[in-house]
C-alpha cells in the first residue's frame, strides 16, 4: 500500500491551537505518522504551506443554492435542487471542508449518493427536514393564505410540521426510520420564515422532552434553530446538543450553555447573506428583511459574549442561505466580532466540530490512526483572509479531490 509523506511545512496541531513544522504519513485512508525526518513512497511538498485535518460545516443546506428570490424559488421545478446540490457540495470540498451536518434539505438519497461514490461531496449527518411548531420557522403559510413550505413532504422526507407531544414523538421516529443521522428543530422563530419573531420561542416543554428522549433512544443527537432567548432555555433544559445562530443570548443563557456543555453554532453569515442578496436586487419580503438589519449587531454581540465566557463554538455557516463555497469567511467573521483567536477559530471548524458530530475519535485532528481527510492551505493559519482561493489542495479518505 502507498505510502504518501507531506514534507516540508507546517502541521495545525488541535491541542495546541497552532502549526508547527512536521511531516505527515498517510498509508491507504488513515495517517499513519506524524514527526520528523519521515519518508513515503510519494511526497506532496508542502513548503510554505499549513496542514490541517478536513475541515467542517455544522450548519449547512445542499438543497438551497442562496437565491432568496421568492418569486425564483416558486418558478423553480422542485427536482432541480438535486442538481444543484451536487454544484454546491463540489464547491463546499474545494473550500477543504470534507465532513458537515446538513440541517435540512438533502435526504437519505443525496447522502447515499456520495458515500456511492457517484458524486463527490463531504462526509454527511443529515437531518432531513426541521421540525417546527404551527405558525414557526418551518411553516411556510403566506399572508395571502398561499403556503410556500421550506420542506415539502414526499416519500423519504417526513412533514416538519407538528404540534403536541404525540405528533412529536411519531414524527422524531419517522425522521429516523428515514434515516436521519442528527434531529433538528425550531425552539424559536426565525429570519427568513414569513410569520413568526425571532425573538419569541417555540414549543412547550413536554414537546422538548419526548423530542430528545426519542432521539436519544436511538442514539441520535439533536440540534435547534434558537435564537430567542426563551427558545435557547429551553433547548437546553431539554439537553439539546447544540444552539444553532444563538441570537438573543442573555447571561443566564450562557451560563446554562456552560453548565451542561452546550455547543453554538454561530452562523454569522446567515444574516449577512440576507442582507446582501437584497443589495443585490433579490426580491426579499420587507418583513425577512427588517428581521434580517434587526439581527445583526446583537447576534455578533451575543456570540463575542459567549466566547469571552468559555462556550464551546463549532462552525456552521447557513450555506444555502448564501451562496455555497463561501464557508470560510465564517472564520474571519467570528475572529472578527470576539476575542477568538485565528487558532480559536481553526479549532472550531476541527476537533470541537468533530467532538460536536460525535465523530472525534475518527477526524478532527491529524494523530495517527484516524481517517486521512486532510486540507492544505497556502500560507499561514495567522491570516484569515481569502481562504478559499488558498486552499490548495483537499483529501477525503486518503484519495486527493482538489
Amino acid at each position: 500500500m502507498t505510502r504518501t509523506l507531506f514534507h516540508g511545512g507546517d502541521v495545525f496541531d488541535a491541542a495546541s491551537r497552532q502549526a508547527a513544522k512536521a511531516d505527515v504519513v498517510i498509508e491507504g485512508n488513515k495517517i499513519l505518522e506524524i514527526g520528523t525526518g519521515l519518508d513515503g513512497d510519494e511526497m506532496v511538498d508542502t513548503t510554505g504551506k499549513t496542514l490541517l485535518p478536513g475541515l467542517f460545516d455544522c450548519h449547512v443546506h445542499f438543497t438551497s443554492s442562496g437565491d432568496l428570490d421568492l418569486v425564483n424559488q416558486v418558478l423553480r421545478p422542485f427536482s432541480i435542487k438535486y442538481f444543484e446540490a451536487v454544484a454546491n457540495m463540489e464547491a463546499t470540498l474545494r473550500t477543504g471542508i470534507t465532513s458537515v451536518r446538513e440541517a435540512g434539505g438533502s435526504d437519505l438519497g443525496v447522502k447515499t449518493a456520495v458515500e456511492r461514490g457517484l458524486v463527490r461531496g463531504p462526509r454527511m449527518q443529515i437531518s432531513i427536514i426541521m421540525l417546527s411548531q404551527t405558525g414557526g420557522h418551518g411553516d411556510g403559510h403566506l399572508p395571502s393564505g398561499a403556503c410556500f413550505a421550506s420542506y415539502d413532504p414526499y416519500p423519504g422526507n417526513p412533514r416538519g410540521l407538528v404540534d403536541g407531544p404525540e405528533e412529536m414523538r411519531r414524527r422524531v421516529r419517522e425522521l429516523i426510520r428515514e434515516g436521519a443521522d442528527v434531529i433538528k428543530v425550531a425552539t424559536s422563530g426565525g429570519v427568513l420564515s414569513p410569520r413568526d419573531d425571532p425573538r419569541h420561542g417555540h414549543f412547550r416543554h413536554d414537546e422538548l422532552d419526548v423530542l430528545v428522549g426519542e432521539a436519544e433512544a436511538a442514539g441520535l443527537f439533536v440540534m435547534a434553530h434558537a435564537q430567542a432567548t426563551e427558545g435557547i432555555k429551553a433547548a437546553i433544559r431539554s439537553g439539546i446538543r447544540s444552539i444553532e445562530h444563538g441570537i438573543y443570548l442573555d447571561d443566564e443563557a450562557i451560563s446554562m450553555m456552560l453548565e451542561e456543555g452546550t455547543w453554538l453554532v454561530p452562523t454569522l453569515s446567515a444574516p449577512r447573506a440576507v442582507v446582501a442578496a437584497a443589495d443585490a436586487g433579490a426580491r426579499i419580503g420587507e418583513t425577512i428583511l427588517a428581521k434580517a438589519h434587526q439581527v445583526m449587531e446583537v447576534h455578533s454581540d451575543s456570540f463575542r459574549r459567549a466566547v469571552e465566557a468559555g462556550v464551546k463554538v463549532a462552525m456552521g455557516t447557513d450555506s444555502g442561505v448564501g451562496p455555497h463555497g463561501h464557508n470560510l469567511e465564517e472564520l474571519g467573521l467570528m475572529a472578527e466580532s470576539s476575542s477568538m483567536s485565528p487558532g480559536d477559530a481553526w479549532f472550531a471548524t476541527t476537533a470541537s466540530a468533530a467532538a460536536l458530530c460525535g465523530v472525534e475519535d475518527q477526524l478532527g485532528s491529524i494523530e495517527p490512526g484516524k481517517l486521512a481527510d486532510l486540507t492544505l492551505l497556502d500560507g499561514e493559519l495567522a491570516d484569515l483572509t481569502k481562504l478559499a482561493e488558498r486552499v490548495s489542495a483537499v483529501w477525503k479518505d486518503g484519495r486527493r479531490l482538489v
